[in-house]
C-alpha cells in the first residue's frame, strides 16, 4: 500500500519507558477498584445494554438494544457548563431524553456544544446532530435516508462521520452548516473514524484482508480524502477504537488489550495493564490517569475506569450493572488540529510515483521485479486490470491511474509470474501526485536520497487509467 512521501531526513529516536517495581511486568491476579472516592472531570459517554464495536465492519448496529448519551457534571463542570440554563446535578444525566436513541458524543473545540448521532424515534436511521450545552438548542445537521454515525468536528466549521450507502458504511466530510458531502474513502469495505488527530490527518478503521478472512485494522486520511495510508503495516490482528492522546500516541484495543502506535517504533507497543478486557476509546485526564473502557470478563458489561500507567490496579469510576459505559469524552475546550490546504488539482486521475519497489518488509531478489500490474474492481466486485507498467532496475515506477476507485498493486516478475499482490486495496483522489518509499513500506520509511530512474527516462506516466490524454506530466 503507497505511504506518504518521507522528506529524506534521518532523525534518531530513542524512546524510553521507565517502570518501578515488579508489578510494571507482572499482571496482578484480581484487580479491582481502589479504595476511597474517586474524583472525577465533567465528561460526556453513552450508555447501552448491549455494545458490538465491530459490528460496523459488516455494516451492523454496535448498539442494538438502544443508547443514550450522558453527561457526569464531575469536578469543576461549572467552569464551562452555565448552571442558570442546563441544571445538572452532580452525577450522570440524559443529554437528550426526548431522543429514542444517542451515541457517539463529540466536543466542540470551544467546548460549548456536542456533536452526535441520534435518533429521534426508534425506527429513524441515526443521523447526526448538534446540542448546545448552555440553552439545549439542538440542530439537526444530516438528513440521510440511511445511517450516518460517529461524527467529529473539524477545523473550519467541518465535520467528518461515517455515513452508510448502498448498506456500506463511507467516510465523508460536509460544512457544519449544510451542503453537499466529500466522500473520503474509496474502499470496497465498511470504514468508520475514530478520532481526529492533532496533525489534521483523520484516523480512522476499517476492514483488512488477510489470509483467514478480515480483520479492523486502522488508517489515517486529510480531510480532502487524499493521502491514505496505513497507520503502521505489521497487519495481523484486529485494531479498533483508536484515539490519540496527548504524548502523540495513538491508543486502541488489540484482541481486547490495550496497545500503541509510537513515532519512534514501526510496529505495535503492547501496554502491560491490569487483566480483562478493554475496548479502547482512553482518554487521557488532566492529572495524566487514562479513561479506560473496562471490564473484567466478558460476562461483565463494560466500565469507565481510571488506570495510570504503570499501575497495578485499575480504579472503577463509574459502572452500572446493566448497561455497558464507553465513548468517555472529556468536557471543556479541545485542542483545534492543524488545518490541511488540499493539494488536489483539476485533473480526472491521479499519478503515483514508487521510488523502490524493493523497499519493503517483504524480501525481494534484486532484479526480480520487473513490472506491475495494476487492478481496480467492477460493478459486481470483481477485480478489474487497469493495465501493467515497467518497473526499472532501482525498483521505481510512475503510474496514472483513476482517481476516486479501489486500486491493487501485483508485482511481476521478468515472466510475468507474480511475486506479491497486495490483500486489501487503496485509492487516490482525482488530482492527487503521491510519491510512496516502496511496496508495503510501512509509513516510518525514510526514502533513499536518489532521483529514480524511472524520471530519468521520462515524466510522463505509464497509462492505467484508460485515457490517452495526460492530465499532468508530473508536474
Amino acid at each position: 500500500m503507497p505511504s506518504r512521501f518521507i522528506l529524506p531526513f534521518l532523525v534518531l529516536l530513542i524512546s524510553i519507558d521507565f517502570r518501578v517495581g515488579a508489578e510494571a511486568f507482572l499482571r496482578p491476579a484480581n484487580p479491582s477498584e481502589a479504595k476511597g472516592s474517586v474524583d472525577l472531570p465533567a465528561f460526556v459517554y453513552t450508555a447501552s445494554k448491549s455494545y458490538a464495536p465491530l459490528a460496523w465492519m459488516h455494516g451492523g448496529e454496535r448498539f442494538p438494544s438502544g443508547a443514550k448519551i450522558l453527561i457526569h457534571s464531575g469536578v469543576g463542570a461549572e467552569a464551562f457548563l452555565r448552571p442558570a440554563t442546563l441544571s445538572i446535578a452532580k452525577g450522570s444525566v440524559d443529554l437528550v431524553p426526548e431522543f429514542a436513541a444517542s451515541a457517539d458524543p463529540a466536543i466542540s473545540f470551544d467546548g460549548e456544544r456536542v456533536l452526535f448521532a441520534g435518533k429521534q424515534k426508534a425506527d429513524d436511521p441515526w443521523q447526526i446532530w448538534e446540542i448546545t450545552l448552555a440553552d439545549r438548542q439542538l440542530r439537526r445537521v444530516s438528513s440521510r435516508p440511511e445511517d450516518c454515525i460517529r461524527p467529529f468536528y473539524l477545523p473550519d466549521d467541518r465535520i467528518v462521520y461515517a455515513c452508510k450507502t448502498a448498506g456500506r458504511f463511507v467516510i465523508e466530510a460536509a460544512p457544519l452548516a449544510g451542503g453537499k458531502p466529500l466522500p473520503l474513502t474509496y474502499l470496497p469495505t465498511n470504514s468508520l473514524p475514530t478520532d481526529v488527530l492533532r496533525d489534521g490527518r483523520i484516523l480512522f478503521e476499517s476492514e483488512y484482508a488477510t489470509g483467514t478472512g478480515a480483520i479492523s485494522e486502522i488508517y489515517t486520511v486529510y480531510s480532502d480524502g487524499s493521502g491514505f495510508e496505513s497507520y503502521r503495516c505489521d497487519h495481523g490482528k484486529a485494531r479498533h477504537s483508536a484515539r490519540q492522546v496527548p504524548s502523540g500516541d495513538i491508543v486502541f484495543s488489540a484482541d481486547g488489550n490495550l496497545a500503541r502506535f509510537t513515532s519512534a517504533r514501526a510496529q505495535q507497543v503492547g501496554i502491560l495493564a491490569p487483566q480483562g478486557e478493554y475496548a479502547g476509546d482512553v482518554v487521557e485526564t488532566p492529572t495524566g490517569d487514562w479513561f479506560v473502557v473496562w471490564r473484567a470478563n466478558a460476562k461483565s458489561p463494560f466500565q469507565l475506569a481510571l488506570w495510570r500507567p504503570g499501575d497495578a490496579r485499575v480504579r472503577v469510576a463509574l459502572s452500572d450493572a446493566q448497561e455497558n459505559l464507553v465513548q468517555p469524552v472529556l468536557l471543556g475546550t479541545q485542542a483545534i488540529p492543524n488545518r490541511h490546504p488540499s493539494g488536489l488539482h483539476d485533473w480526472p486521475n491521479a499519478n503515483l510515483l514508487c521510488l523502490n519497489a524493493y523497499t519493503s518488509k517483504y524480501q525481494f531478489a534484486a532484479g526480480s521485479i520487473h513490472s506491475i500490474r495494476m487492478y481496480t474492481r467492477d460493478d459486481a466486485g470483481n477485480p478489474r486490470l487497469l493495465g501493467i507498467a515497467p518497473v526499472e532496475k532501482d525498483g521505481s515506477f510512475f503510474v496514472q491511474v483513476p482517481g476516486d476507485q479501489p486500486l491493487q498493486i501485483e508485482l511481476l516478475d521478468a515472466t510475468g509470474k507474480p511475486l506479491k499482490r497486495e490483500t486489501g486495496f487503496f485509492w487516490m483522489r482525482r488530482g492527487e501526485q503521491r510519491g510512496c518509499v516502496g511496496c508495503h513500506a510501512g509509513p516510518e520509511t525514510a526514502p533513499e536520497n536518489a532521483v529514480p530512474q524511472v524520471l530519468l527516462k521520462s515524466t510522463t506516466p505509464a497509462d492505467m487509467a484508460g485515457t490517452t490524454q495526460s492530465a499532468a506530466g508530473g508536474h
